[in-house]
This record gives structure tokens, sequence and C-alpha cells, in this order.
């Protein structure tokens, strides 16, 4: 059987210092830190069988994308499939304490934890998500591709895969910035899922995804 990876990155950490939740708002792109984690996970990368990179349209995730892709001589396939989820919090502040989740009005599109009822089912971010990968699977068969995404996406898609119960407590992923789970399939057949952290251990829970 021909062995494939397509390695599922989360982008790098951004430049938020309003700390809002800027979901698919265009112009957000990596800060220092966020370019130096995407800058190690090339690296990392480097001498890896890499034929194609996929990425998200927004930006943090093409900056992710650009110096793997430099580094193997390949174009970013743009893929509207990896986008961020929809979220109706978008561009507030969504912290406990002093954000959109403290005022009453918002409190109904919290109603509904296992869908969500504040943004896209995941459900159907998991199948978007795995669409991707399937194709990024068939257009690198027998080498590797790289797919850059967003962490809901990417841990969404792992859970599926895993067969797990979508819903679950975002405090616990395990989806740091800039990290990779990588999908290993003999022929078409998922064998393996591995989680790593090339660029080192972050935050998993930083603002945005």
């Amino acid at each position: 059987m021909q062995r494939t990876i397509v390695h599922m990155m989360r982008h790098g950490e951004v430049h938020n210092p309003e700390g809002i939740l800027y979901g698919r708002l265009p112009n957000f792109h990596l800060s220092e830190t966020g370019a130096r984690q995407a800058s190690a996970v090339a690296d990392s990368l480097a001498d890896h069988d890499i034929t194609a990179v996929f990425a998200s349209p927004l930006q943090r995730a093409q900056e992710t994308a650009t110096p793997i892709a430099t580094s193997h001589g390949l174009d970013i396939i743009t893929a509207d499939g990896l986008i961020e989820a929809d979220n109706v919090f978008e561009g507030l502040k969504v912290s406990v304490g002093d954000g959109a989740l403290r005022r009453p009005r918002n409190w109904p599109k919290m109603r509904d934890p296992f869908t969500p009822s504040w943004g896209e089912p995941y459900i159907q971010l998991a199948h978007r998500m795995l669409a991707v990968a399937t194709k990024a699977r068939d257009t690198a068969k027998g080498h590797e591709a790289v797919c850059v995404s967003h962490q809901l996406p990417v841990y969404t898609l792992r859970r599926f895969l895993e067969g797990q119960r979508l819903w679950h407590d975002p405090r616990k992923r395990q989806c740091s910035l800039a990290s990779v789970t990588s999908l290993m399939y003999d022929g078409d057949a998922l064998v393996d899922i591995v989680y790593s952290e090339p660029a080192g251990a972050s935050d998993p829970r930083a603002t945005g995804a």
C-alpha cells in the first residue's frame, strides 16, 4: 500500500492586542512570534516529501503556509474548506469577565452548546474539513501534504475521525498554535493520527483560532 501523510496544521500566533475573537475577519496577520513558529514548522518539514500545500484563505493561515511552500518550491493551494468556523461573536471580546458572554442579550445565542447555537454546526465543519483532507491525500498520493487551517476546524476533524462526540470543552483542545495533526494513510485508509508541536508548546486556548 502507498503511505500518504496529510499534515493538518493550525496557524501561528496572531497579532491581536485587543484580544477579540477575529474569526473570519480580514487583515489579522501573524505576530513576530507567529512568524517564528511558522518558520520552525517549515524547518521541521524541510526533509519531508511535501508535494502539496493547502491553506485557508485567511491571512494568518496563508502567512503560516508560505515558508513551508517556499521551502519545497510549491505554490499554495487556497481551500475555502479550511476556513475558520463561522461564529456570531466574531469581532467581539468574549472573555467571561468583561466581554460579550457577560451581556444577557447574548445568552440566547449560547443556549445549545452541542450544535453549537452560536456558530457553524460541528458536523458541517467536520465534513468540509474531511473533504479537503481527502483532496490533499489524493493530490499527494504516496507523498505528504500540508493543510494550514484553524484550531476548531482541525480539532473537530480529529474528533470526527477518532469517532468522538464533536461537542467538547474548548479549554481541553489538544491543538496549540502552529501544532500539526498528521493523518497517516495506507492507500485510502486512515491508519493513524499523530499530534506534534514542532514549534514548541503554546496555549491552545489563545484568543481566536
